[in-house]
């Protein structure tokens, strides 16, 4: 089995196994950066938005330079909408949204590399989502789980993956996934073109390299685990507080993460009516946030807060109970 596997080529390898060392001793990737090889060994202890992380000063193929603020995101849904072709989510788990590179303040960017443009429905339909901006055109092509699958193991492994925890809700899985890439994988430095063989490219390995990244650090980040874990479970009769969710999670992760709420506004329902707590309700989204070493396909870094910058900590409610962790829909749920 080594065998096989020292004869692929690096990169279309999971970064799971990457991460293990086994190719320490080797030239784990060789990339282009000036048309020179570079070891990426010598740059992993450099965090990404430090005064070192700047590309006249290291290999952005080594060393997230564009991106720094690295964030892993998460859905609650509670439905799919397609339950009948069989897309449903999975038991005891959050499902995965995406994997995205902020700048350091907190901004961001989206659709950097037109020429890996897999997205049917483009949101925002140009690359700065004004209309000013380069438009970006629907992808027509192949859907992303045939690249994925014509990889062969590696690919069909993380493909049946990917459709046990990575699920869209109204939209067949794979049109989330081709958003994912197109969107945000092309604004990573460490995810550019330049990081990938032209043959590596060709064959769509950067997109096997992005999805198994993404779900790697989805897998460090149990949420229903550790919200179960507090006390605080998918409920449709039982409130829950804003800080007790926060808590919780700031626990586990190590910096307070962004908690999304959808639904209708606090002050919109009977119990918060006059109030101004404009929060939402129902409990929808998480997004952990991260400073990388080295590349972010090294999965190593160190947690921060959603307010590093002092940006909004959550769009939920304030009020007391006021946020409902619904419990999902029958039908919905994988046995």
């Amino acid at each position: 089995m080594a065998c096989c596997l020292l004869m692929l080529p690096i990169d279309a390898l999971p970064s799971c196994i990457q991460s293990l060392g086994i190719f320490d001793g080797l030239e784990a990737r060789m990339l282009s950066d000036a048309n020179r090889p570079m070891i990426c060994s010598a740059n992993e202890s450099i965090l990404s938005c430090s005064s070192a992380a700047q590309p006249d000063l290291v290999n952005s193929c080594c060393v997230e330079t564009f991106g720094g603020l690295v964030l892993s995101t998460q859905f609650w849904d509670t439905y799919t909408g397609l339950e009948f072709s069989g897309q449903l989510l999975p038991a005891n788990s959050w499902s995965l949204h995406g994997l995205w590179p902020d700048f350091c303040n907190g901004s961001y960017t989206q659709y950097c590399d037109l020429s890996r443009q897999y997205d049917p429905h483009p949101s925002p339909n140009t690359t700065t989502g004004t209309p000013s901006g380069e438009p970006v055109p629907p992808y027509t092509g192949d859907t992303v789980d045939t690249f994925l699958a014509a990889l062969g193991k590696p690919g069909k492994t993380l493909l049946k993956w990917m459709k046990e925890f990575w699920i869209a809700q109204n939209q067949p899985s794979t049109e989330l996934w081709a958003h994912e890439f197109s969107k945000h994988a092309t604004c990573f430095s460490t995810f550019d073109q330049e990081c990938f063989s032209p043959e590596n490219l060709t064959r769509h390995t950067d997109l096997l390299d992005f999805f198994t990244v993404s779900a790697d650090y989805f897998k460090t980040l149990p949420t229903w685990d550790w919200l179960a874990e507090g006390g605080i479970r998918p409920s449709n009769s039982t409130g829950y507080s804003l800080s007790q969710i926060q808590a919780v999670l700031k626990e586990k992760h190590g910096g307070v993460p962004f908690i999304g709420c959808g639904g209708p506004r606090w002050n919109e329902t009977e119990a918060g009516e006059g109030t101004k707590d404009a929060g939402k309700t129902v409990l929808n989204e998480v997004w952990y946030y991260f400073h990388v070493y080295g590349r972010v396909q090294g999965g190593k870094g160190e947690a921060v807060g959603a307010d590093m910058n002092g940006g909004s900590v959550s769009s939920c409610s304030k009020a007391d109970g006021a946020i409902w962790y619904y419990e999902r829909t029958e039908g919905s749920e994988r046995s």
